[in-house]
């Protein structure tokens, strides 16, 4: 079985690029998210526009992963086209190119290790690091990985983290998070004041909210589960960190069209050159791939892995905070 870099040189020529299935994924997906949006706005019967709004929640998902595909370099390159699209896209979806590519590149690059400042991800440390923090930085660590702020993560990653921290730390870098959060306030406002709040919240509000809490959940629970393992950075491998602390999330064909097939995130992890579409056959085609610990949308696998708080080196492990 390959390791190290012969297994990520052989996942090299999954990374070729099928131009017209790129373009064409990204149409289709377009296309059915504005056909589900703009009927979102149409006087249906409720439960008509409750489908609508679940279905354009997730193709939200499915196209942000697109756009996650394009900042890795994988899909639509050297397109004008493209690059527009995806910068109005990033805007759209409270993700603007500029600290979106830049934190998620972090996180690839660090993906597992142990540290504090939850760059591009969420923090972990190890139990020991946490008993010599002040009460005040405990408060702080565990509120970063509290369940409801992943659950709310419209507003505490995307709103807040991706788009006024990062303005209000640097203004002139991020000017296009100041313009998503005008973007967005201002189209609120406007549905609120012309359509009424029932149809904001409908319509508008919640595709948002329930596809950045499925997004911020499922990025979380690939990377903390209670089989991942975590490293200081002097024993880290990437490719260690992609098959041992990363998951494969095992969902229905339907559900990982929607999520763009992200799911099989270890492979994304070796080699985040793979399109998006390629992702499944590249599992297939290499055993040393298919030996990955498996998550699920399973209840009471969300609870555990909400759980999960502190890395505990001497059980190699991550452990709750009841354990400590």
């Amino acid at each position: 079985m390959r390791t190290g870099k012969e297994l990520i040189l052989a996942t090299k020529p999954f990374t070729i690029e099928n131009r017209i299935r790129s373009w064409y994924e990204t149409i289709l997906t377009l296309t059915l998210l504005i056909v589900s949006l703009g009927a979102n706005f149409i006087q249906l019967p409720l439960v008509f526009r409750l489908f609508f709004c679940l279905t354009t929640a997730l193709l939200y998902v499915r196209m942000f992963v697109i756009y996650h595909d394009y900042q890795h370099h994988s899909i639509l390159q050297k397109s004008k086209a493209a690059s527009r699209l995806m910068k109005a896209f990033g805007i759209y979806i409270l993700a603007p190119q500029t600290i979106w590519k830049r934190s998620h590149d972090f996180h690839h690059n660090h993906n597992s290790k142990l540290t504090i400042n939850g760059i591009g991800s969420y923090p972990t440390i190890s139990k020991t690091r946490f008993l010599n923090l002040t009460k005040t930085e405990q408060k702080i660590y565990l509120l970063n990985r509290h369940p409801l702020v992943i659950i709310f993560g419209y507003f505490t990653l995307f709103f807040y983290w991706l788009n006024i921290r990062s303005f209000i730390q640097s203004p002139k870098k991020h000017i296009d998070s100041l313009v998503a959060i005008v973007l967005h306030v201002s189209i609120s406002v406007f549905i609120i004041y012309y359509l009424g709040v029932a149809t904001f919240f409908i319509s508008w509000f919640s595709p948002f909210f329930i596809s950045f809490a499925l997004g911020s959940y499922l990025f979380y629970c690939q990377h903390n589960f209670p089989a991942a393992q975590f490293r200081e950075n002097p024993d880290w491998k990437y490719d260690s960190a992609a098959m041992y602390s990363t998951s494969f999330m095992s969902m229905p064909q339907w559900m990982h069209w929607f999520t763009g097939h992200i799911g099989y995130h270890h492979v994304h992890h070796m080699n985040s050159r793979i399109p998006f579409y390629s992702l499944r056959k590249t599992m297939a085609s290499m055993p040393e791939l298919q030996s990955v610990v498996k998550t699920s949308w399973n209840p009471i696998e969300i609870w555990r892995c909400f759980q999960l708080k502190l890395w505990d080196d001497e059980q190699k492990r991550m452990i709750r905070l009841s354990e400590l």
